[in-house]
């Protein structure tokens, strides 16, 4: 290896560097020179250097916009795709982690820091982490949390998450905002070239993909679980008759069940493809549609079994279950822009004028006019007017596009678990 000098000097007066009166422009200077030689490799990269004390950017996040962000990687290393989506919410950010919702996603946080909490056991909401990456501003370099487990950065690199830190997130997410949400490529890979990058993120497509067969439970299970004691925040006017609640897992949430619990359910959690005469035998007094990722139009064989089981016991739709409900009713889903994604949603509720702050996750919504005469909408979302919950009196149906269990986020919503309840204490009642 060839190696030459690099040479630099540094030229001061000791005098008056650091003088508050220095001398007037025609004072005699005396300078002081210091000269200092480096050897430099035949690239011309200094040699004999100590390590950098600071992470330099190793990873890209390349938009199919054509637009490449360069960041620095934290957690797993390597190449994935994925949608990218923001999230406003300012805490919760490992009950985001653990929601099966985001599968396929890219998930930006707009809340600047994160990780100062660390990571728990207590907080997941799934038994893995599914969404494709985590996109953050600032990467928290201690943890400060009395439940605290381990770090972020650690947590992501067991799962095999990939994250990047110190990039622009509010300049993606005006972007988001204004273009609508964007596939991307994040990559750790220097011998990717940003082409190939751009190449990889226009020719992947999360529209049409079935992403609830990658989530949901292999076989039935019994759940009885109820929220901590020292989390319980609504115990007044809980039942004390038990009800046996069906809830088919399409990346259900495991707040959504402990809420259940704890109104008194007794819960069969049930696989995705599930047949609808199977949960008919077993004779439940209600059927819950769950949360869970991607496009409901992708799973067809979902929507016949909620046909199937319209009508014969009171249905409960969460999210992709409102969703579902809305196709099998025969009305129609369409794509938004870029979502609803935080704890933060103002929506209205029709039936008593109320005001919910509400957590969603959600990039489909129901088009209430495809909706046949008898299907009321009980929910508004204030930002944008879309239907966030659905009625149908006439077949026992209730359904919210967004999270009642609010995990992370408020518990305005709470009492929706509670209207369930009546729903099939009422139908019991009159059968």
């Amino acid at each position: 290896m060839g190696i030459k000098a690099m040479d630099f000097s540094l030229s001061y007066k000791p005098s008056f560097c650091f003088s508050r009166n220095p001398p007037k422009p025609s004072s005699k200077l005396r300078f002081i020179t210091v000269r200092c030689s480096l050897p430099l490799s035949s690239d011309g990269a200094a040699t004999g250097l100590a390590e950098r004390p600071w992470k330099v950017a190793d990873a890209r996040l390349a938009l199919e916009d054509g637009s490449i962000w360069r960041a620095k990687s934290f957690g797993a290393s390597g190449t994935q795709v994925g949608e990218v989506v923001f999230n406003t919410s300012l805490t919760g950010y490992q009950e985001i982690l653990t929601d099966p919702s985001y599968a396929g996603q890219f998930v930006l946080m707009t809340n600047p820091h994160i990780g100062n909490t660390g990571v728990n056991f207590d907080d997941e909401e799934s038994r893995q982490c599914f969404l494709a990456g985590l996109v953050i501003r600032s990467l928290s370099i201690s943890t400060s949390n009395w439940r605290c487990a381990e770090t972020l950065s650690y947590y992501l690199a067991e799962r095999n998450i990939m994250g990047i830190y110190d990039v622009d997130t509010r300049a993606i997410t005006r972007r988001l905002r204004q273009d609508g949400s964007l596939i991307g490529v994040l990559s750790t890979e220097q011998s990717r070239s940003d082409e190939e990058l751009l190449k990889m993120s226009r020719s992947w497509d999360i529209v049409g993909v079935d992403l609830i067969s990658g989530v949901t439970c292999n076989a039935p299970y019994e759940w009885v679980d109820k929220t901590k004691s020292e989390w319980e925040f609504n115990s007044n006017g809980r039942d004390q008759e038990t009800y046996t609640v069906v809830a088919y897992d399409f990346g259900i949430k495991h707040n959504i069940l402990r809420r259940l619990a704890s109104y008194g359910c007794k819960i069969t959690v049930v696989p995705s493809t599930w047949p609808a005469a199977e949960t008919l035998k077993l004779k439940p007094d209600g059927v819950l549609l769950s949360n869970g990722p991607g496009d409901p139009s992708a799973v067809p064989y979902a929507v016949e079994t909620v046909k199937e089981i319209l009508g014969k016991v009171p249905v409960f739709g969460v999210c992709m279950g409102h969703q579902l409900l809305g196709q099998a009713l025969g009305g129609k889903t369409f794509k938004m822009k870029f979502g609803h994604h935080g704890g933060n949603h103002p929506v209205r509720n029709l039936c008593n004028g109320h005001v919910e702050i509400s957590a969603q996750n959600h990039n489909y919504a129901v088009d209430p006019a495809s909706l046949p005469e008898g299907v009321e909408v009980t929910h508004v979302n204030l930002n944008d007017g879309s239907c966030a919950g659905l009625a149908y009196p006439a077949l026992n149906i209730m359904s919210l596009q967004y999270h009642p269990e609010a995990s992370p986020g408020p518990h305005d919503s709470d009492l929706a678990f509670r209207e369930f309840i009546k729903l099939m204490e009422s139908t019991k009642q009159a059968a």
